[in-house]
């Protein structure tokens, strides 16, 4: 089913009554269904699935009082519905009382809302899907109209009004323990017929379905900051969860008409992905109610890891603040390095008495300018020409970049490294010198720089990978980071400007960290889009993209080991230890010569 025929998340709405039906009977038809199915809800939520034992006495209470207001709307229901509907409430509130077990609820709820339904007209009349999926645009609008007085605008709970309501206080909407197990259709159905007992009142007279619609989409996105795809995706994982505990086809199907609404969008951004996740979605609705339980936990792991998948392809998109900041940072950094490497050459030119030759070195050091391009050049080269493999070697090379940079964020540590990298130039510096050989500066100077060169290039290859199809902002970092080493250069060169090393390093090389950790999280995450390692979902782990933390055990793992890492290393680096005699302080400055 397509997306213009279905709209996945829900399963109830307000429609035109059938010939001959009346409008107020109809109306009553929808709040007797909607208030039954709000009480099975809430009570599962309030007592231990084997019944007999309450957990929380406000949901227990709460769902006794929808069963009562279901029973004051029975007389308005059709005629042909009304003694099987009294009966039936009247058995469901007997249950409430004895405390029977959840699913005997359900049981009793699902047949009285079959029975509603077929003599209302059928589920079309009753339980209609919408014309188009509800838009969080005009949600935000309802929720500042109609709710945000109480709730408050964050829906925290927090409203103007809220303080002085009576009853319990208006719930907090952005909190996932209060709506992570309710669907769309719950969330409507509340807004239409209000909670009992409290302030909330109901909304299916002055409030069209269009709007409800929509403010319930909007409500439901509020525990994922906003992100109607991340509420899409909870929802398809929550109705997958429900279909195999209930051994439910009819809840499979639901599952998938919900995954609809983003298959289009992951289709075309990776077909291949799409159609796996349809088939295992038809494994699910033919076998679910006859599979065995090794059968069915194989069902659910295979759906969670594509979902998974799919949610990386159709819901990151880093922020383009965060992209500018570390394209920024990147570039200052590793262009400062290599402008205090040339410097470092120069001086000991001049040092040595040889200053005609500095510009054998500056020759050495456009070449390295230039041969980086060209291996940048080469790298897009390769991507392109092994598409196949182009994942696999993404992931890579993110992970190569995320060792790399946890390694040069720590100045203090890698202060050993660059001091053996420092003697090795000079020594080479002092042989060609010696030889007189121009072409042998020309090649110091050559490899100091490219070094540098090549590190920024496997950076930024991360980088880009990182940013997908928003690499505008990594462009304008790099733009905004040039502006900054010329100025840099010329506060040096030309005004003697000192530069404090330890801070300059010290803030810099926590932006490397913080890009070490994301590129090791995207790097495993590419990998196994590539099918190159497993992919374990965590339920209940975080989703934060921006960190590039994913609730997988592979990519937590890996980002755990670097955190380690990176204390042990600040420990490491803290330690007190003595200096040796004439070694430059960590608070020298620098200042050109």
């Amino acid at each position: 089913m397509r997306l213009s025929k279905t709209l996945p998340l829900v399963t109830a709405c307000l429609a035109q009554p059938l010939a001959g039906q009346a409008p107020d009977s109809l109306a009553l038809a929808r709040r007797v269904v909607a208030a039954a199915s709000l009480a099975a809800k809430e009570y599962a939520l309030g007592v231990v699935p084997a019944g007999g034992q309450i957990t929380q006495p406000e949901e227990v209470d709460e769902a006794k009082l929808f069963i009562q207001q279901a029973q004051f709307d029975v007389s308005g229901l059709p005629v042909a519905a009304r003694a099987n509907t009294h009966r039936t409430l009247s058995r469901i509130a007997q249950l409430l009382e004895s405390l029977a077990p959840p699913d005997s609820v359900n049981r009793v709820t699902d047949s009285l809302v079959a029975l509603i339904t077929n003599a209302a007209g059928g589920p079309k009349v009753v339980e209609p899907l919408p014309s188009r999926p509800p838009s969080l645009e005009r949600g935000a609008v309802v929720y500042r109209e109609r709710c945000a007085a109480c709730h408050g605008e964050s829906g925290r709970g927090d409203g103007p009004k809220a303080k002085s309501l009576k009853g319990p206080p208006p719930a907090n909407l952005a909190d996932p323990q209060v709506l992570g197990n309710k669907s769309l259709l719950d969330i409507f159905r509340r807004i239409a017929v209000g909670t009992p007992g409290t302030a909330m009142p109901e909304f299916a007279e002055d409030v069209s379905a269009e709007d409800r619609w929509a403010v319930a989409s909007y409500v439901g996105a509020m525990q994922y900051g906003g992100s109607a795809t991340a509420a899409i995706f909870a929802a398809v994982r929550h109705q997958i969860d429900s279909a195999l505990a209930r051994r439910s086809d009819k809840i499979a199907v639901d599952a998938y008409m919900t995954f609809e609404q983003v298959e289009t969008a992951i289709r075309a951004k990776n077909g291949g992905l799409a159609s796996e996740l349809e088939g295992n979605f038809a494994w699910l609705r033919t076998r679910v109610a006859k599979a065995d339980d090794a059968e069915r936990n194989t069902i659910r792991e295979r759906l969670l890891a594509g979902l998974e998948r799919a949610e990386r392809v159709v819901a990151d998109r880093p922020s383009g603040m965060s992209l500018f900041v570390a394209s920024f940072f990147l570039l200052v950094r590793e262009g400062f390095e290599a402008i205090l490497i040339v410097a470092a050459l120069m001086t000991f030119l001049a040092k040595a008495g040889a200053s005609e030759r500095r510009r054998e070195v500056a020759r050495g050091a456009w070449a390295a300018v230039g041969a980086s391009v060209i291996t940048w050049v080469l790298v897009e080269l390769l991507l392109q020409v092994t598409p196949g493999q182009r994942e696999m070697i993404e992931g890579a090379t993110m992970l190569l970049a995320a060792a790399v940079l946890f390694y040069v964020s720590y100045w203090l540590l890698s202060k050993i490294e660059a001091a053996k990298w420092t003697a090795f130039v000079r020594g080479k510096m002092q042989s060609a010198l010696s030889s007189g050989s121009g072409l042998a500066l020309s090649a110091v100077a050559f490899l100091a720089v490219y070094r540098e060169g090549f590190e920024t290039i496997l950076f930024y290859k991360a980088l880009f990978t990182s940013a997908g199809s928003s690499s505008v902002p990594v462009v304008g970092g790099i733009a905004a980071g040039a502006v900054g080493l010329v100025a840099i250069y010329l506060l040096v060169n030309q005004l003697g400007l000192r530069v404090a090393m330890k801070p300059f390093f010290a803030v810099t090389g926590v932006m490397l960290y913080y890009m070490a950790f994301v590129f090791a999280g995207k790097g495993i995450a590419e990998l196994q889009g590539a099918g190159m390692i497993p992919l374990t979902v965590i339920e209940g782990a975080p989703r934060i993209p921006v960190f590039g933390i994913y609730p997988t055990v592979e990519s937590l793992i890996v980002q755990g080991l670097l955190l380690v890492l990176a204390i042990v290393a600040a420990v490491w680096a803290m330690r007190p230890k003595p200096k040796p005699s004439g070694a430059p302080s960590d608070g020298d400055l620098l200042r050109s010569q």
